[in-house]
């Protein structure tokens, strides 16, 4: 554990540490089968404070900055991710444009409500024409009487089915875009004209939900505008550099499960008359994935502590991420195989693994998109 996660972290990890252990892990298979996580488990999770890590103090969350919070995350990350998914959102890209720019009485009305886990937040930025390039948003808000309206469709929005409130970012001026055209706002389930499309039914992440959100005359309140107008995608970008260090966590995390399971195989599974650990080929298999993950967590803890020392990490979180899940999803690969026959079955959950793992390179930014931004801030030097 790096030296400057704080020692009252230290003792909150090793609390979810017995919790991953003794509640979550036995609840796995009810998750994958169900596609939903447990009332009781939930409940402990509330109780735990998970869903209200990154909420400042002042409005009823732990304040926990981003390196020991990421910490937290890589041990919840070593069970079903499904858990992982909604306390990350709620912590993550679901809270902190609110944290950060949100006016007090947004803070004083949501963040609470956040942190106790009373709402469910979500994030909705990507649509069918604007992935990796979200400057390309077609969801527009027009400006009227005392709030703005909005039309258009988001996808692919995590927590969507069960969110109480959305980060919603859309387009106000189409010539200026990403240059002072395009807003964050606040928006509630209930307002009318919002609702949610299909639910999406994914190749891996049983249990995290993802959902299109649909907007049609939906009458939006100027209070419920984020920041300046204009200065959406900077509130965005912003909020994803700080995702993108939870999803390395994550990917780490499970990373180091599926290390773990593979060295117990290996040293139970026999051919040749002989435990399989005792070959050369499963040893660099063991070998490489250590030091992968030995690299990432490096690379996670400094890039977190520059964070929280006031540093733009750009393009250090953009390295972070790519590296992390890049390695995570390579590890996934080598314990299946390591599994032979049996890493192919559900029952040992390696299969599980390598489905949810292979999302880690798509979402919070493409693998490509990450190697795009590190590239043009080489070039700029």
């Amino acid at each position: 554990m790096d030296e400057r996660i704080t020692q009252e972290a230290r003792h909150f990890i090793d609390t979810i540490k017995r919790f991953v252990k003794d509640e979550c892990m036995p609840a796995e298979d009810a998750i994958e089968q169900t596609g939903r996580l447990p009332d009781g488990l939930i409940g402990k999770m509330k109780d735990l404070g998970l869903f209200g890590l990154r909420v400042p103090a002042a409005y009823g969350g732990s304040g926990m900055n981003l390196l020991d919070y990421c910490y937290v995350i890589k041990e919840l990350s070593k069970t079903h991710d499904a858990l992982r998914a909604v306390i990350s959102v709620n912590n993550g890209i679901g809270s902190m444009a609110i944290v950060h720019d949100g006016t007090e009485e947004q803070k004083k009305h949501y963040l609470p409500l956040l942190a106790s886990g009373d709402y469910i937040a979500a994030f909705a930025l990507t649509e069918p024409g604007a992935g990796s390039d979200a400057s390309s948003i077609a969801t527009t808000a027009v400006k009227e009487n005392n709030g703005w309206i909005l039309n258009g469709m988001k996808h692919f929005i995590t927590n969507a089915p069960i969110a109480d409130i959305f980060t919603v970012i859309a387009l106000t001026d189409k010539e200026k875009r990403a240059k002072g055209g395009i807003t964050a706002f606040l928006v509630e389930k209930s307002l009318k004209g919002m609702r949610i499309g299909n639910i999406h039914n994914t190749m891996g992440g049983k249990g995290w939900l993802q959902a299109e959100v649909i907007f049609e005359d939906c009458f939006v309140p100027d209070k419920n505008l984020i920041g300046a107008i204009g200065n959406g995608f900077k509130i965005a970008m912003k909020t994803l550099n700080e995702g993108r260090l939870s999803a390395a966590a994550s990917a780490i995390g499970i990373g180091e499960r599926l290390l773990s399971m593979g060295i117990e195989y290996a040293k139970l599974r026999k051919q040749f008359g002989k435990p399989i650990a005792e070959f050369e080929a499963i040893q660099w298999m063991l070998a490489d994935s250590a030091t992968e993950l030995y690299a990432a967590d490096r690379m996670l803890a400094d890039t977190a502590y520059r964070f929280d020392q006031g540093e733009d990490i750009r393009t250090q979180s953009s390295m972070t991420k790519l590296f992390a899940t890049e390695s995570a999803f390579k590890i996934a690969d080598r314990m299946l195989q390591l599994h032979g026959g049996m890493g192919f079955m559900k029952e040992t959950k390696v299969e599980r693994m390598f489905r949810d793992i292979r999302a880690y390179r798509i979402f919070e930014g493409t693998s490509e998109i990450q190697r795009f931004m590190i590239a043009r801030e080489l070039l700029r030097g």
